[in-house]
């Protein structure tokens, strides 16, 4: 039998060569800004440096130079397919593909992220659970990623958490707050640990902590998935890059969190991740549900949750029947169709 760190090196190089050509393809899908932050993490994240370690410029330079003429000779390229137990499986089957690397304490994930991007990974598995509506996966040390690598993923009823790029994105967050330091909930959350002077445990900590409520978000878009069906996934994918394509994932990210995520959080009423939900709010979802930013205003000002809970009841009726009404939509001009919709979601803002 093929030894477990063959098959590591093996397969890792095959998932790099995917994460190029969809970097390759969607590099561009960011801004200048946000691009040199996700290439100097990526750079840090191969060469194993440390967050704390401050990254030689001119090396950083030439790595991103070499990084982007790989590019442009594979854009365009097809993904090759994972070679296990002698059959050629496609970069997209994570079912079966990690049906083969359970036995290894391996994870994959090839999947569609926004604005159709590719997305694979392959790391060790941490823990594996199955549960009646959902299984999980929670990865640990990465061996392949993209330069996006999202920490949190629902697929097919699946649900992968990846721990190592969720402690990247706490580390890129706190770089971009450190900037101006604005006083706003995503400060008030990193001010909850002790980035200052223990960054390694703060980042550690605080990626224990708000693992649990990525979870909760992404058992509601099962949740929202299944009570909408295909046909969302459908209109979704059918729309262009848009305003109305933004708020139709608003509005889905407001019923799943409403489903799961929110009561969760009424539970276990946890300041650290009450100012780390609302940290993390894009806009879009802030101006179509002002009254939860009230919600989350009054509680930081007085300490009350009496008027949250009944925030968060009202909206998993009202962001329900919103998606269904959108469903209901029939216009087959998309022009005209992406017009009705934002026109239906801004009248329906709560």
């Amino acid at each position: 039998m093929q030894s477990r760190q063959t098959l590591i090196n093996q397969l890792s190089e095959t998932v790099q060569h995917n994460c190029h050509i969809a970097d390759a393809s969607h590099a561009g899908d960011y801004t200048l800004c946000i691009y040199l932050l996700k290439m100097r993490e990526l750079y840090r994240w191969e060469n194993e440096e440390s967050f704390s370690t401050a990254l030689p410029k001119e090396d950083v330079g030439q790595w991103l130079r070499q990084r982007e003429e790989l590019w442009d000779k594979l854009e365009g390229l097809d993904y090759r397919n994972l070679n296990l137990n002698e059959q050629a499986l496609s970069p997209f089957d994570s079912d079966l593909i990690n049906h083969n690397l359970h036995h290894r304490n391996l994870v994959y994930s090839g999947g569609m992220g926004l604005n159709n991007r590719p997305h694979f990974f392959l790391a060790e598995l941490d823990t594996h659970e199955k549960h009646n509506d959902y299984s999980l996966y929670i990865a640990g040390k990465e061996y392949a990623r993209d330069m996006s690598a999202p920490p949190a993923m629902s697929h097919q009823n699946n649900i992968y958490i990846r721990k190592e790029s969720f402690r990247r994105l706490l580390w890129e967050q706190l770089e971009t707050w450190r900037w101006n330091k604005p006083d706003n909930a995503l400060g008030r959350a990193f001010a909850c640990y002790d980035c200052d002077s223990d960054l390694d445990n703060a980042l550690n900590a605080m990626t224990d902590t708000e693992v649990k409520n990525v979870i909760e978000h992404e058992r509601g878009e099962i949740q929202a998935g299944q009570l909408l069906g295909e046909q969302w996934r459908t209109l979704l994918f059918s729309l262009p890059h848009s305003k109305a394509a933004i708020m139709l994932r608003a509005v889905r990210d407001h019923l799943a969190d409403s489903l799961t995520t929110l009561p969760a959080l009424l539970e276990i009423n946890s300041a650290p991740s009450w100012h780390f939900y609302f940290g993390n709010l894009s806009n879009m979802r802030k101006d179509l549900y002002p009254e939860l930013i009230r919600g989350y205003d009054e509680w930081y000002e007085s300490g009350s949750l009496s008027k949250m809970s009944d925030i968060i009841e009202q909206g998993k009726e009202h962001w329900a029947r919103l998606c269904k009404q959108i469903l209901d939509i029939r216009e087959p001009d998309l022009k005209l169709q992406q017009t009705e919709i934002q026109n239906l979601i801004e009248k329906y803002r709560l």
